[in-house]
């Protein structure tokens, strides 16, 4: 029948009554300081009388739909004389071969360091033109992966991100 013994007798435990007070515990602490994270809301709970781990409060913030505020890096900014271009692609039909190329940069990690991969796609088709990988981002890899696909073809539009 394809159906282990285990999951046909699987019997699911009933639900932890004190779940319920953790979780308007859990709000109310929250909706205080909502920049405690698990740790800090263990504590707390922990001065309310509640053995809990950190575990139990992580799940039950998940099932809350719990995440805290906090400071995250600005990875993205761009330069104050950063030119933004016009997104040429909004309400664009794409309707036949080499209408659009689009083109992005990513890293792979590696046990020894990153690669970085350009590849450059022709949009219609969805269709990887040419692809280089380097282990610098210098810009003659990509330069490299440009040339071989204008071998191929000419786009009317090449679009990228802006890095934003």
């Amino acid at each position: 029948m394809d159906l282990s013994r285990s999951t046909f007798y699987y019997q699911p435990l009933p639900e932890d009554p004190e779940d319920e007070i953790l979780r308007t515990l859990l709000d109310e602490e929250f909706t205080a300081r909502p920049f405690f994270g698990t740790r800090k809301l263990r504590i707390q709970l922990k001065k309310r009388g509640f053995q809990v781990n950190r575990k139990r409060v992580r799940r039950l913030m998940r099932e809350l739909g719990l995440s805290v505020i906090y400071r995250k890096p600005r990875l993205s900014i761009p330069g104050r004389r950063h030119k933004i271009y016009p997104y040429l692609l909004r309400g664009l039909a794409i309707v036949k071969p080499n209408q659009v190329w689009s083109s992005d940069i990513t890293s792979i990690r590696l046990a020894h360091g990153f690669v970085y991969l350009v590849a450059i796609i022709e949009v219609f088709s969805r269709t990887v033109i040419s692809w280089a990988l380097s282990t610098t981002l210098e810009k003659d890899f990509c330069l490299e992966a440009l040339g071989e696909a204008l071998r191929l073809g000419k786009p009317e539009i090449f679009n990228t991100d802006q890095g934003l």
